[in-house]
């Protein structure tokens, strides 16, 4: 991805420690967040420094190299961090393979990370055959460069499509309570792309206006019968979607996708700190007295999706 005019990944791994972009601290600084030992990698995994389910997973296999000497513990920690996102237990369950047929922890860890750009490239050039000209584009939360190392699951096709020279807009929901709109939002303004925020429950009112032709989302879990789960808010817009004959489509690679469960019933929700709705950026914007609820995703039917942009194409939920 482009940051003030310059390459740049996620997240990556340099004599033995793993450097990421925290984006707890996005859109306002740029910070580097250093993990030196697999605690540093696990806080960063559940505190959000990293986030989205790609990245997490390619974070947690350098995390298994720093924690190779005790590789069963580090696994366990790992997996405790985050529970909805399936390529962090795909990415572990790599890890652990490799250290049982006694290869390299670093290479293995570096093929996975490559392997993850690569599916998100190849995810771009199909979905960018989507996207036309004059086209207005939502999406929800953030599936960009950050939440993949590069290129992103559902930014991608835009990517692919805008420097291919197609012109469109994009909008993003804001994405309470983490406001990960505003990465999406970052991300796309350092590719010239243009981008609008909207509020949460501002995109029926634009899909009802024909304001909107598409949607493109990100995914966390992808269950055998094509149900899924990503940031919560997706399926209401999706619900929506349908509703006002709106193309609805999902982006995720192959290690997203569980085959070990059958439906999105099977799929556990992450239920995260209350104060992430009750304060933004460290301001508290309610009294402590209020009681709330934060789910941080929800499960969308398969019967919402139109299809699914995969490194193998767009398919069908019979395809699957």
């Amino acid at each position: 991805m482009m940051v003030d005019g310059r390459e740049q990944r996620a997240l990556w791994f340099k004599e033995g420690k793993l450097y990421m972009i925290d984006q707890r601290k996005l859109p306002f600084n740029y910070e580097v967040f250093t993990a030196e030992t697999v605690d540093d990698v696990a806080f960063a995994i559940k505190d959000m420094v990293i986030r989205g389910a790609p990245a997490i997973g390619v974070a947690a296999a350098y995390g298994m190299v720093i924690g190779w000497d005790n590789i069963e513990e580090t696994a366990e920690v790992l997996r405790k961090t985050r529970p909805t996102a399936y390529d962090l237990f795909h990415a572990i369950d790599v890890m652990l393979e490799a250290f049982e047929d006694g290869r390299d922890p670093l290479e293995t860890a570096d093929k996975y990370a490559k392997g993850c750009i690569d599916r998100c490239y190849k995810i771009g050039l199909y979905g960018s055959d989507l996207i036309e000209n004059d086209m207005h584009i939502l999406t929800h939360c953030n599936a960009g460069a950050l939440a993949t190392i590069d290129y992103g699951t559902a930014l991608a096709p835009f990517r692919i499509a805008w420097r291919n020279g197609k012109k469109f807009e994009v909008y993003a929901d804001e994405t309470r309570p983490r406001m990960q709109g505003l990465l999406t939002i970052w991300e796309l303004r350092n590719e010239g792309i243009p981008c609008k925020l909207i509020a949460d429950n501002a995109a029926g009112f634009l899909m009802e206006k024909g304001e909107i032709d598409m949607v493109i989302v990100g995914a966390d879990r992808i269950a055998r019968n094509g149900d899924f789960a990503n940031k919560i808010g997706t399926y209401e817009k999706a619900v929506v979607a349908k509703e006002n004959g709106i193309p609805f489509y999902v982006a995720a690679p192959e290690s997203t996708f569980d085959p070990n469960i059958e439906t999105g019933e099977e799929i556990i929700i992450e239920e995260r700190d209350p104060m992430e709705i009750k304060a933004i950026h460290g301001t508290k914007i309610m009294p402590d007295w209020v009681s709330v609820r934060n789910p941080a995703f929800d499960v969308t039917p398969a019967r919402y999706v139109t299809g699914y942009i995969t490194e193998y194409g767009i398919k069908n939920r019979d395809e699957l």
